[in-house]
C-alpha cells in the first residue's frame, strides 16, 4: 500500500496560513528524505499537496534544511489538532514502505514534543495507523480488489 493511498488531503491543513502549511508540508518532505529514498509517489503526493493547499512558492518546501530547522519551525503549529493530524501523516508517511526506520521513530517523535504532544498520544496515533493500514488491507482481501 502507498502513502497516497491511506492519505486523506487534511482539512486542518487548508485552515492554515501560508507559513505554517509551508511548515507542515516542509516537515513530510524531511521526513520522506529521511531514509535517503525520497520515491515518485512522495513527490507527487506533496507536490500535489502544495497546490491543493495553494502554496504560492512550492520549491521552498523541497529547500533543504537540518532536523533542528523543522523542529524549531514546529512550534509555530499552534493548533492541538494539525499537530495530531501532522503525526499521523508522518506514521502513515513511514508506514508507506512497510519499513519505518529508527530514524524515522525518533523524528516523529521529536517533531511531537516539540508541538507539544504526549510521548504516549504519539504512540496512541501511531498504533491507530497500523490497524487503519491492517483494515485497509483486508478490505481490499475482502471485496476482491487485491
Amino acid at each position: 500500500m502507498t502513502y497516497t493511498e491511506t492519505l486523506e488531503m487534511n482539512e486542518f491543513v487548508l485552515k492554515l496560513n501560508q507559513e505554517q502549511k509551508i511548515i507542515f508540508l516542509k516537515a513530510l518532505t524531511f521526513f520522506a528524505n529521511l531514509d535517503g529514498k525520497f520515491d515518485r509517489d512522495e513527490l507527487k503526493f506533496i507536490q500535489e499537496a502544495a497546490k491543493t493547499y495553494g502554496i504560492e512558492q512550492p520549491e521552498i518546501i523541497f529547500k533543504p534544511c537540518s532536523e533542528e530547522e523543522i523542529l524549531s519551525s514546529l512550534k509555530n503549529l499552534k493548533d492541538r489538532r494539525t499537530c495530531l493530524e501532522l503525526i499521523k501523516e508522518l506514521c502513515l508517511l513511514g508506514q508507506a514502505d512497510s519499513d519505518l526506520t529508527d530514524d524515522e521513530t525518533l523524528f516523529i517523535g521529536h517533531a511531537g514534543q516539540a508541538m507539544g504532544i504526549e510521548i504516549e498520544k504519539i504512540e496512541e496515533i501511531c498504533n491507530w495507523v497500523i490497524d487503519k493500514i491492517i483494515w485497509l488491507e483486508r478490505g481490499k482481501i475482502i471485496f476482491e480488489d487485491a
